[in-house]
């Protein structure tokens, strides 16, 4: 073991090559048409169907809970319907599917060995994942990994997203911010509001979540981030970080170097599907 991302720099850096690659499942017309043709046609049915699957035939409850930041009319109209149209497993075999179809696209001028070697050693960093207390890390983890090398990347992607986004929402639940001013406050700090406005809460739930924020003294009257409510964001997002710093101790710097080397190119192919208003949120790739 090694202190290299005792501040969880490296933890920062490395969502940043791995979000994208995973991000592919949303955007990529691919994802999306293998979406369709396992009946679950509609860009929200197959979010929440890909999302959900490997939790099981859930109902909305557990998926309320865990992706934190929807209205729960919003989910429940989704869930548990979508299981009528596809199963989870049929569910989960589209999404990779798609992602796979989607990431072969975008890769198809590097070489094997290129794509065999950056899925190992993101599957190495997910042998380092503590799952306690984390849900769509746990469920997503428990998932076999794919036979070939750009399924297995893909899921180690997204292994590493839905843990490091549990770590996101324990540190949001720790700073008793609630789905919607979660939602408000991060529009404050530094996103369009266009980005975060599909998530079904209504403009009373906006507008009732910033004056709750303002009590706080998190937004001043003109509902502009205080000095308070910077330090809170920062808070949080070092405390998501920490959160997620444990599966980079198990590689070593030069490791992780070279999986940085190899997420390159992959990523900025990745990053030309994502939309610039895309809820994300996703930082650019380092230059």
């Amino acid at each position: 073991m090694t202190a290299v991302d005792a501040d969880g720099r490296t933890a920062r850096l490395m969502w940043t090559y791995y979000e994208p690659v995973h991000a592919v499942t949303y955007f990529h017309p691919r994802a999306r048409a293998a979406y369709g043709a396992a009946g679950l046609r509609g860009y929200w049915r197959g979010y929440f169907a890909g999302r959900a699957a490997p939790l099981g035939p859930t109902g909305p409850a557990p998926v309320i809970a865990a992706f934190y930041n929807f209205a729960p009319h919003m989910v429940s109209r989704a869930l548990p319907a979508v299981w009528q149209l596809a199963s989870p497993d049929q569910a989960l075999r589209a999404r990779l599917t798609g992602a796979v179809q989607a990431l072969a696209e975008l890769t198809y001028e590097l070489p094997e060995r290129h794509l065999v070697e950056a899925a190992e050693l993101l599957e190495a960093a997910t042998d380092g994942l503590g799952t306690a207390g984390r849900v769509l890390g746990a469920a997503n983890a428990a998932l076999p990994r794919g036979e070939y090398p750009l399924a297995r990347l893909w899921q180690a992607a997204t292994t590493l997203r839905e843990h490091r986004g549990d770590g996101h929402v324990a540190a949001l639940v720790a700073a008793d911010l609630d789905p919607v001013e979660t939602l408000a406050w991060r529009v404050a700090v530094d996103m369009p509001p266009a980005n975060l406005l599909g998530r079904g809460w209504s403009e009373q739930d906006w507008s009732q979540a910033r004056e709750r924020l303002t009590r706080r003294g998190w937004l001043d009257s003109d509902g502009k981030p205080t000095e308070r409510g910077r330090a809170a964001f920062q808070a949080i997002e070092d405390a998501t970080d920490l959160a997620a710093a444990r599966p980079w101790l198990t590689l070593d710097p030069d490791r992780a170097h070279r999986l940085r080397e190899l997420l390159d190119p992959i990523a900025r192919a990745a990053h030309t599907v994502i939309p610039p208003d895309s809820p994300i949120g996703l930082p650019p790739l380092p230059s």
